[in-house]
């Protein structure tokens, strides 16, 4: 579904991600994961069109995405869930909600954003219960959810989602992951970005380490969790505290 080969991202003189290669497989949860400033963050803004001048190949269902701006890559199915969520405080749950189906309302496809609306709200039922409020005034958890409901509002056949569990309590991630496992099994193709190793190789299918800008190991996220270089580095003392109901 989504293929890159040797991309390289700049921040002026800076190449903040140096000739990596991966892809992404329909109906997958496919994890990136690494320190801060190993590159993770870059590769997906380049690939949504925010960081323009990256040089490589970016090809979406078989489709280039070099020149593409960020309502393009919308229009052609890739939706990010930003790191920090970036609700908008001021207005309410439902129009945050609703500014992600603008590529819909564009096309005049007002039953179709009703339906998806309605879908969201039985994903996240807190946000119908919340629907007049302001997003401002949600709990961090919440607007997580609102972040994950906005992007979903255009209709993804890829989501990207940046550092999710960012801030959240235990049993706020393990919710969140768990929608994503759902998303997953209704076919949406997942991205994930995520510092919290443990939480993420659980979920995914198959993943790649970062360090510095490249990827240094990449396998079956069963494989990476069983590995120990990828233990003592990433997932740290309370490896295996995660999900260990399932």
């Amino acid at each position: 579904m989504l293929r890159i080969r040797n991309l390289k991202c700049y921040y002026g003189r800076i190449m903040a991600v140096k000739g990596v290669s991966l892809s992404v497989k329909k109906s997958q949860i496919i994890t990136l994961i690494g320190a801060n400033g190993s590159g993770k963050s870059t590769l997906l803004e380049a690939i949504c069109g925010l960081l323009p001048g990256w040089e490589g190949e970016i090809t979406f269902e078989g489709i280039p995405l070099k020149g593409f701006d960020p309502p393009a890559v919308v229009k052609h199915g890739i939706s990010l869930v930003p790191e920090g969520r970036l609700i908008f405080p001021p207005i309410s749950v439902l129009d945050n909600l609703k500014l992600g189906a603008y590529t819909m309302y564009r096309k005049r496809q007002h039953a179709a954003v009703k339906q998806t609306l309605e879908k969201i709200l039985e994903l996240f039922p807190i946000l119908g219960q919340r629907a007049k409020q302001a997003a401002g005034t949600l709990s961090g958890g919440e607007q997580q959810m609102l972040a994950i409901g906005r992007a979903l509002m255009s209709h993804p056949k890829l989501l990207l989602l940046d550092e999710p569990s960012m801030g959240l309590a235990p049993l706020i991630v393990e919710k969140i992951f768990r929608t994503l496992e759902t998303l997953r099994e209704e076919g949406i193709t997942i991205l994930l970005v995520e510092q919290n190793a443990q939480a993420a190789l659980q979920i995914a299918d198959y993943g790649y380490v970062f360090e510095t800008g490249t990827v240094v190991l990449q396998g079956r996220a069963s494989e990476l969790l069983a590995d120990q270089e990828v233990k003592r580095a990433y997932l740290g003392k309370d490896y295996g505290e995660f999900y260990d109901d399932k």
